[in-house]
């Protein structure tokens, strides 16, 4: 999540086997026994510690799906364990949060990425089959408010004005029909699919329930298409993770969103400290039980390990270093 979103270099090799590709901790919270797998360690080996010291070579495969949001983080950080373990296969898809997660309370999948908390439904769903969810949050996003780089009447959008043009039963076609002020033209919106997070959180917000939304848009669960629609129609409007934003701001312009005290932009700053009312905290889901195998526990301990500073190479926010730690207490 610096590659561009396109990825570039060896993110494309992974992304080649893409598939389509706050929580509540009491709930999600669980203690693993400690299993080794240091992050950073320099092993020439491709081994990591097992029990009595003794070296362990690391192989199998940990599918992860999910959101298209999280997806860069869990890619880049997939891409820096295959170094250290290249007989592990980490294949990462982004078919979106929901549906994700959907395979996940299953058991088809070991890891969730997800721009979402994960739902009570799902928790329940999940150990009905046998499956218990771990809560780790790997970074701040902020949701961006986009339109095209030739837009030049609009800086700021107010939750009130986004309403107004995403409700379900909105009728608005033109920019006029929202402010009088702003050009008698079309509108072209464009923004994630139903099966995404950032969907749901979006319209949670903006609508005052997650998944009410207007249907007349361009949806996809790839963001990159939604990037190439907004930048490429002067009269467009979309909204998608910040990453996506940062690594095409040439041909996009960033909208500063209003909920009530003011204009704010998202940033480093005004993601991490909240004050960018779109702010949210991503997630990845493993199960407790994928964590019973050690490539998956070292795998777990490298991402939190390293998640700061590769959710910030990948335009992510990271996190306080003692969030980390709290996931790493998890694993232990």
């Amino acid at each position: 999540m610096k590659r561009t979103l396109i990825m570039t270099g060896a993110a494309l090799a992974l992304l080649a086997v893409v598939t389509a590709c706050g929580g509540r901790q009491q709930s999600l919270d669980g203690g693993v026994a400690p299993d080794g797998g240091g992050a950073r360690q320099q092993q020439t080996d491709n081994a990591t510690p097992g029990a009595g010291g003794t070296q362990q070579k690391l192989s199998g495969t940990i599918t992860i799906d999910g959101s298209s949001t999280v997806g860069p983080i869990s890619i880049a950080v997939a891409e820096e364990f295959r170094k250290l373990h290249p007989d592990v296969e980490v294949p990462v898809g982004i078919s979106g949060s929901s549906a994700g997660l959907a395979r996940f309370v299953k058991g088809e999948i070991d890891i969730a990425d997800s721009s979402r908390p994960i739902k009570e439904s799902e928790i329940a769903e999940a150990r009905q089959n046998g499956v218990e969810p771990v809560e780790l949050p790997v970074a701040y996003d902020g949701l961006s408010v986009v339109v095209s780089s030739e837009n030049e009447f609009l800086t700021c959008i107010s939750i009130d004005q986004l309403n107004k043009i995403w409700a379900p039963d909105s009728t608005v076609t033109r920019w006029s029909e929202v402010d009088p002020a702003w050009p008698d033209e079309e509108i072209r919106l464009y923004g994630p699919g139903t099966a995404s997070g950032t969907f749901e959180y979006f319209t949670e917000v903006v609508n005052g329930k997650a998944r009410a939304s207007r249907a007349d848009y361009t949806a996809s669960e790839d963001d990159n298409i939604l990037v190439q629609g907004v930048a490429g129609n002067r009269n467009s409007l979309g909204y998608f993770g910040y990453a996506y934003y940062v690594e095409n701001r040439d041909r996009l312009k960033v909208l500063a969103v209003d909920a009530g005290e003011g204009c704010v932009a998202p940033s480093d700053e005004t993601i991490a400290d909240g004050t960018y009312p779109l702010a949210r905290e991503i997630f990845i889901y493993p199960s407790r039980q994928a964590l019973a195998r050690p490539e998956v526990k070292a795998f777990l301990t490298f991402y939190l390990e390293n998640a700061a500073e590769l959710a910030r190479q990948v335009g992510y926010t990271p996190l306080p270093a003692a969030r980390y730690q709290e996931g790493l207490a998890k694993l232990r």
